[in-house]
């Protein structure tokens, strides 16, 4: 006699799985907790959604999985960040597990973030403040100073640019997938070519022109400063494909 669960009782404990995460869920949401609030003790909970104890326990870590709920081992579990971590990790695992995919999923946030940039032109350069505009002064200063010898601190400052270049809107979820461009590109990096002399000087000027003309308020400077910055990026993706492709 085989150990193996029938498939019908499978796809029941599924079910059941699924009704306790929901039933969290609308939990959270009619007691109109806010993230860090405590959530009931696991007993309370097996209470409120009439479940077993490995019932809550395992639809937990599903929410947890997702960051709807944190567990913090030894105090409790409380509503999570609601961040868009399992998003990034799915599209950086995505990237890794299928050759075909990598790229792609590196152009389309390349569209993401340029969309999201761009759409925010206005906003972004009215509410920069002398101060943040130093900031930004002062990473293309270290873009200057870390040079294409050092591929990888380079990008960490190109990365800190573009997190700071959106920090004024107070939109996390803007941020969140503008860092997953970067966690995906991390999988990429080694496949693209051209980070030479040439395509340092040309992405030290694009981000300078970026920061003088928020500076000046000048939106159309600012949109043309994007899409020259954004123009090389595709080319780069565009013909690691296309070598992938040929070999």
């Amino acid at each position: 006699m085989s150990g193996k669960p029938e498939p019908g009782a499978k796809t029941g404990r599924q079910s059941l799985r699924q009704e306790v995460v929901e039933g969290i869920k609308r939990y959270i949401l009619e007691e109109k907790l806010r993230p860090g609030d405590p959530l009931p003790s696991e007993t309370a909970l097996c209470e409120e959604l009439g479940a077993s104890r490995s019932s809550v326990r395992e639809a937990v870590k599903i929410l947890n999985a997702l960051d709807i709920v944190e567990v913090r081992h030894g105090h409790g579990t409380y509503v999570g960040r609601l961040s868009l971590s399992a998003l990034v990790e799915s599209l950086t695992f995505r990237g890794m597990l299928s050759p075909d995919d990598d790229f792609r999923v590196m152009a389309d946030l390349v569209d993401v973030r340029e969309l999201f940039e761009r759409g925010m032109a206005e906003r972004i350069v009215a509410l920069l403040t002398t101060s943040q505009l130093d900031v930004l002064e002062g990473l293309v200063a270290r873009m200057r100073e870390t040079g294409a010898k050092d591929g990888h601190g380079f990008v960490e400052v190109d990365r800190e640019f573009h997190a700071q270049l959106v920090k004024p809107l107070g939109n996390v979820l803007i941020g969140q997938l503008s860092m997953a461009f970067w966690e995906v590109y991390t999988v990429v990096a080694p496949h693209l070519d051209g980070f030479d002399a040439a395509y340092e000087a040309s992405t030290i000027a694009d981000h300078q022109a970026i920061v003088d003309a928020a500076r000046a308020g000048d939106v159309p400077g600012f949109l043309n400063a994007l899409t020259r910055h954004y123009t090389p990026v595709r080319r780069r993706i565009a013909d690691a494909r296309e070598r992938r492709e040929a070999g």
